[in-house]
This record gives C-alpha cells, structure tokens and sequence, in this order.
C-alpha cells in the first residue's frame, strides 16, 4: 500500500498538517504533494486530485487500484483502522469515546476563531482583546484540553498522553493561540493549555511542518 498526501500551503492550510502530521508520528512512508494556495491555478491543480476542490486529499494506491480519501478527519479515521500499531485512537474505550466527541466538535465547531484568528503560522500577531465569540471559543478548547489531559494524559505529554488523532486535529488550534493568544490565563487556563501547546510544537512532525512553511515562504520572497 502506497500513499500521497496532497496538502495546501503549510503556513496557511490547517486542515493539511492534521494528517499530515498524524502520518509523521506515526512513521508511515508517504509521497507529499504540495499545491500552493491563494494562485490563480489552485483550484484547477486540487480539482486534478479530488472533485471535492479542497486539500487535504489521500491517495491510497494497494492491490492495482486507486483511491482518493478526501476531508482530515475521514483520512485520520482511515489511517487509524489500516494501521492499529499506530494507536492513532487511545485503546482503552472511554477515552477513545471522548477523543472521537472532541475530534468532532473540532470538525464542525469554532467558527468564530476560524473566521478571526485563520491559521498563520509564522506570524506572531497578539490580540489584545477578543470578540466574544471568539473568547467563548478560547475557553471552550482550553476547558477542553484541561479536561482531556486530567482525565486521559497520565504521564505522556499529550491529550490522551501518547499522541493521537486528538492532537493532529488540535495541531492547527495551537498555531493559532501561538499566533494570536500567547497568554491563555485570561480564559482559564491554570498552565496545563499552555504546557500542551509546548508539547505540540515540539513534536518533530510539527518542527518539520514548520520549517516547510519557511522553506515556502523564501521561496516565494
């Protein structure tokens, strides 16, 4: 079995670095395709991999055959019942429940910190204040990952303590607190948010990530 993962602009596509980012943690081999986003032929390039028109895009080659898994979290479940050695879901059934609700609502929420705080991952642009639905949003994911890394983390440095899919979608949420909200505290955070937040981006996957988003950006310059 073969994979390609087509992905949009590292600094800017965070639906992207999920599954991108799962595959590297988990050590699986992978050809990467990269589309440049915000071009006048990107759409017409993504279109060439997926009828949806949107990144991330797997390609999945085995047995003569071709398939294409669009949308992060449908390629991260893939992922997690073709490979179980990469524990990419927490084995014990609670905490694989409660990391599948927090995945979801990760897909499908946050609209007010999407539409004002969008993935930038170089950037460092401190917010002083916040809309409220933003804020709310905030206190959501701190609460969120305080409740996750006290019930599930026990010693491991991640939300179920090893990394997990739950990660790979909060990667891009962590950019963008690193980008816009370097202080957590005001909404809630007691330090375990911003210990989480650290161990994100010390991930060697998320080191690499952000070097290819340099790496474009010079390109570019």
């Amino acid at each position: 079995m073969a994979y390609a993962l087509v992905i949009g602009s590292k600094n800017v596509s965070s639906w992207s670095l999920r599954p991108w980012l799962a595959l590297v943690e988990a050590g699986l081999a992978f050809e990467e395709i990269l589309i440049p986003l915000r071009q006048p032929t990107t759409k017409a390039q993504i279109l060439r991999y997926s009828p949806a028109g949107h990144v991330p895009v797997l390609i999945v080659e085995a047995g003569g055959g071709r398939q294409a898994i669009w949308d992060s979290l449908a390629i991260l479940e893939f992922l997690a019942e073709t490979h179980p050695a990469a524990a990419l879901w927490p084995a014990q059934t609670e905490a694989r429940a409660h990391a599948r609700a927090i995945c979801a609502e990760m897909h499908a929420g946050f609209r007010e910190l999407r539409e004002h705080c969008s993935m930038d991952l170089l950037a460092r642009r401190p917010m002083p204040s916040l809309p409220d639905g933003v804020a709310a949003d905030v206190k959501r994911i701190v609460a969120l990952w305080t409740l996750s890394r006290r019930r599930f983390g026990g010693a491991g440095n991640f939300l179920f303590g090893a990394f997990t899919a739950a990660d790979a979608m909060y990667a891009p949420v962590a950019s963008r607190f690193r980008t816009y909200l370097p202080d957590l505290a005001p909404y809630g955070d007691d330090g375990t948010a911003q210990a989480y937040l650290e161990a994100i981006f010390a991930l060697p996957g998320m080191v690499r990530w952000e070097e290819g988003a340099r790496h474009e950006q010079c390109a570019a310059a």
